[in-house]
């Protein structure tokens, strides 16, 4: 009997295929770093220009913790996720419409493989975007890591939901304004209605409510006390909340992927 070379141990691992596919996926978004890398870097920067020339948040304190360095967590966990999001997303949503799909499903990448390799990707992108934005407005925002770990869990955690979640639309979505719905009606608003710029306690006590449902407000407020060393909520609470979510949410595209949902004719 002729045996199948081609057919791999059951749990070995395509490492070079693997590989392959998170060096395209950095590759693609380093080759227009000033739109992926540098624009979120302006966009935040005028965020923090704005609030401060309209708070006059330079004087301004909640509580004993300076305005700025409490926005600035936020902002940079803001933009971590946006762009998290927008690495996956893209990077299908374009091979879908341009064809060329099939370049990434031909090669013999199981789909925990092909997730892996868009999630990291995402990750890789986001966790850029928020370094070169701490390490920009560090120059005149008083800032202190007060936990490491907690800067590191919510970092990476937070870009690998936003990942699954590019990934998940990417698939779901058939065009460009399907993706673009998804942007500006789930993740524009979670992220903005999640206590970057303010504190839950500013909220009456329904939407105080609805806003700790947001898994936006547990990254953001784990990621603020990595810096300012106190939280809104539960960090326990808040950190099994958001791993969960990532659990589920690799389930869900890994199902999506292994069915070949709208990318196999």
């Amino acid at each position: 009997m002729q045996q199948n070379l081609h057919v791999r141990p059951i749990g070995a691992v395509n490492w070079t295929g693997l590989w392959t596919l998170y060096l395209k996926e950095v590759g693609r978004f380093m080759k227009v770093w000033s739109q992926t890398l540098l624009g979120p870097v302006v966009s935040s920067l005028l965020f923090i220009i704005i609030f401060s020339l309209a708070l006059g948040s330079a004087s301004r304190s909640i509580g004993d913790i300076p305005y700025l360095s409490f926005l600035v967590p936020g902002l940079v966990m803001m933009t971590m996720t946006q762009n998290a999001f927008a690495n996956s997303s893209s990077s299908i949503m374009v091979g879908k419409v341009q064809g060329n799909i099939v370049d990434v499903l031909m090669p013999p990448l199981s789909p925990s493989e092909l997730l892996f390799g868009y999630v990291a990707g995402s990750v890789t992108r986001g966790v850029m975007c928020g370094g070169f934005v701490l390490l920009v407005v560090a120059f005149w925002v008083d800032l202190s890591v007060s936990s490491w770990v907690l800067l590191i869990y919510y970092a990476v955690v937070a870009t690998v939901i936003l990942g699954l979640l590019g990934t998940i639309g990417g698939v779901w979505a058939n065009k460009f304004d399907e993706m673009a719905a998804m942007t500006n009606f789930v993740i524009t608003p979670l992220s903005f209605l999640s206590g970057t710029f303010y504190t839950m306690d500013r909220l009456p006590p329904v939407w105080q409510t609805i806003s700790h449902a947001n898994p936006f407000f547990y990254m953001i407020d784990g990621f603020r006390a990595a810096f300012l060393g106190q939280s809104e909520g539960s960090l326990l609470f808040g950190s099994l909340y958001v791993l969960a979510l990532a659990v589920a949410l690799w389930f869900v595209a890994w199902s999506m992927l292994r069915s070949g949902y709208k990318l196999k004719a």
